[in-house]
């Protein structure tokens, strides 16, 4: 008698990863929009998975929100380690435009995710400390070249930039201000 036909333990894997992969893709998306209220549903629906793989991937929208905002967290961290530029202060300046858009792009997931916590979650403490830790040598580099001053810490400037991204209105209306404000963390020059 024949066999039925299984799905080999490393196929499952696979599948179960690459649902992840596109259940996650889906809600950043969805929530790319502040305007929509996103429902796991529809969720569920954009990702092209039933909804038993949504709740076996993520048990809750929490779960959901800290998995995308861990994944928002990762990407500004290998950004630090892979960003380019002519000079260390070229090099921060790429990457705290890097953050700037993270911050500017994803804060409603952040947001939303304080609705179902507090600042104090231990997520949110992780990811600040890993963004820091990840970023510190790129300060320290531009501070050193003395292309970068050094009156500000990495935590003042990260407020500053963060501070500039919730400013309200259009993206024009802050990219002058956001370059005003990176323009000003070179040092001046005699004269």
């Amino acid at each position: 008698m024949a066999r039925p036909h299984t799905a080999q333990p490393a196929t499952r894997r696979v599948d179960a990863e690459r649902n992840r992969e596109r259940i996650l893709h889906a809600a950043r998306a969805a929530f790319a929009d502040p305007d929509t209220d996103v429902s796991m549903a529809e969720i569920s629906r954009r990702a092209g998975v039933g909804s038993a793989t949504l709740y076996r991937n993520f048990a809750n929208r929490r779960e959901l929100l800290e998995a995308l905002y861990v994944d928002e967290i990762d990407a500004v961290c290998k950004a630090a380690t892979t960003i380019t530029g002519d000079n260390p202060a070229d090099i921060l300046m790429a990457w705290l435009r890097r953050f700037y858009s993270y911050f500017t792009s994803k804060r409603f997931v952040a947001a939303e995710l304080l609705e179902h916590t507090d600042r104090d979650d231990p997520v949110f403490g992780a990811g600040l400390t890993r963004v820091l830790n990840a970023s510190r040598p790129l300060l320290r580099a531009a501070q050193q070249s003395r292309q970068v001053r050094t009156d500000l810490t990495l935590e003042q400037i990260l407020d500053m930039i963060a501070a500039i991204a919730k400013i309200p209105g259009d993206p024009k209306y802050r990219e002058p201000i956001l370059r005003a404000a990176l323009d000003a963390l070179r040092p001046m020059k005699p004269g």
